[in-house]
């Protein structure tokens, strides 16, 4: 292949849903993975479905990448032959971390989020909170009262109390809230998304329901 990506799909990537390329179910895009074929024929996962070429979904579980890496689903996807790195899971897995952080981050500077036990519980009564986020490391007892009268949120626990504390300048911080708009249902999706791809991620609380991404933005 030369220096180009592959060729743009055509009906693989038209409408609201796409198709795992194994397990053929459809799915929204906002909570699948895409992957490309880079010039040197090496998968890209491509986490914010940007780059140009022929795009290969997945689902967002650890299995289903596994899957497509033995049963050499990428290389018959891409009509080519491909190397897949061996350390494909853990780039998407940082990948997914990396940019919940990010989306951490603009809410703070945005405004739209606040972090600490007392103001984050303030927001709660105050029913400003669409999403929370507790520190991974957190206490569950701790959550629990933070959630008193308001069990219903959204709740995400990916990232530790030291990924948090870098977001919003602190030592250490184990509880944070989103209002409801764009960055709080994007960090759901993503959040679903990491669930999934993570090891382990049955122990990655998602206590949204499936269509979290959606209600976290009205």
């Amino acid at each position: 292949m030369s220096g180009e990506f592959l060729p743009e799909a055509d009906e693989d990537e038209k409408g609201p849903l796409r198709r795992c390329a194994v397990t053929r179910q459809q799915g929204k895009p906002d909570v699948m993975l895409r992957f490309v074929v880079s010039p040197s024929q090496v998968v890209v996962p491509d986490l914010d479905a940007k780059l140009p070429g022929r795009g290969i979904w997945l689902s967002a579980q650890r299995d289903v990448i596994e899957q497509a890496c033995k049963r050499g689903v990428f290389a018959r996807a891409a009509r080519c032959q491909v190397t897949v790195p061996d350390d494909l899971v853990f780039q998407i897995e940082a990948g997914l971390r990396r940019r919940m952080i990010e989306l951490l981050g603009l809410a703070r500077r945005a405004g739209q989020s606040v972090s600490g036990f007392m103001k984050v519980r303030e927001w709660v009564a105050q029913r400003n909170a669409a999403v929370i986020v507790h520190a991974s490391d957190g206490s569950g007892d701790e959550l629990g009262r933070l959630l008193s009268g308001a069990r219903s949120l959204p709740v995400i626990e990916a990232l530790s109390a030291e990924d948090l504390a870098k977001v919003f300048g602190r030592e250490r911080v184990v509880n944070v809230a989103l209002s409801a708009g764009g960055l709080a249902s994007r960090l759901c999706c993503e959040n679903e998304r990491f669930s999934g791809v993570a090891e382990g991620g049955s122990r990655v609380r998602r206590t949204f329901p499936a269509d979290g991404c959606e209600q976290a933005g009205q």
